[in-house]
């Protein structure tokens, strides 16, 4: 199937925790119907629910949901779709967590106790009928579009680029980087980041000639190459950062997030960033939370 017209896409703003511009879903209008891309967690569906409205969009005319991965901010919302007869296209290591998100609750809960309802609301599990997983370089046709899975490891296993034309949908292996600002946020959450394959990720992209890369945090990049070098720069900088701490004797997670955290903000400080944008890149992507991905990930590097 070929794309005969642009797609039109919206990027639909998800008002995660009430704040501007953090989390995102997109909406990709073909000749034939609507794809939505991501879902954002379940606490924020009735504000995704709002802006497909917005366009004149019921869940009915939502032909097929793609989600990069299925972390809580981009696919907590994939089983109510996938219970309303809506298709949810998933990485072959994601499926079974759409079809049982059991352990990603729990696993949560544990991170997130008495705060997790209020910040991502109850994952609801997907028919199995209703998964279909989707391979690298696998082909999805709907609405009159063709999407490509491209396989992106280094920040999960299970997470995709989707592919359209020459534009990319990149989840999270593109990073942060918010509206306004030029400041890039490492996507670093444990317990999967992986360095040499978030480094490939990065490169595979760079080398497909995008002319826009649309990230879930926060929209849309239309300087895809100087956006993918300085990124690749970050993570590696991020991962040296943390290596050359524990080197230095600092091991335990408490320091380790301390000195990390002191690390991003001047980071930020550098850049230019004012401090109430620095404290929404910490909502969206907090830094304690990335110092224990990059902790986690020296610490099977050295065993």
């Amino acid at each position: 199937m070929i794309n005969a017209t642009p797609p039109r896409v919206s990027t639909l703003d998800l008002g995660f925790q009430h704040l501007p511009q953090l989390v995102a879903a997109f909406s990709v209008e073909g000749p034939s119907g609507v794809v939505l891309i991501e879902t954002g967690p379940m606490s924020t569906l009735p504000t995704l629910l709002e802006a497909l409205q917005s366009q004149g969009l019921q869940p009915s005319d939502i032909s097929a949901v793609l989600v990069t991965h299925i972390h809580l901010d981009h696919a907590g919302a994939a089983g109510w779709w996938a219970q309303r007869g809506v298709p949810v296209y998933v990485h072959p290591l994601g499926k079974r967590h759409l079809i049982d998100p059991s352990r990603l609750m729990e696993s949560a809960r544990m991170v997130y106790g008495d705060a997790l309802h209020s910040l991502w609301g109850e994952m609801l599990p997907a028919p199995p009928e209703m998964v279909q997983e989707v391979a690298d370089e696998g082909v999805v046709e709907v609405a009159g579009l063709t999407f490509r899975a491209w396989d992106t490891p280094g920040h999960a296993k299970h997470h995709h680029a989707w592919i359209l034309g020459d534009l990319a949908f990149t989840g999270d292996v593109a990073g942060v980087r918010l509206p306004g600002y030029d400041f890039l946020g490492v996507t670093s959450a444990p317990p999967q980041f992986d360095l040499e394959p978030y480094l490939a990720s990065i490169s595979r992209l760079r080398n497909h000639g995008l002319k826009k890369l649309y990230l879930t945090h926060f929209g849309e990049v239309s300087d895809v190459e100087d956006h993918l070098e300085a990124y690749a720069r970050c993570v590696a900088s991020a991962s040296r950062m943390v290596k050359e701490y524990r080197d230095a004797g600092f091991h335990d997670q408490a320091s380790l997030q301390i000195a990390y955290r002191a690390w991003v903000m001047e980071r930020a400080f550098q850049n230019g960033l004012p401090p109430e944008a620095f404290r929404l890149y910490e909502a969206a992507n907090p830094s304690d939370m990335c110092a224990d991905g990059l902790r986690l990930y020296w610490e099977k590097m050295e065993k």
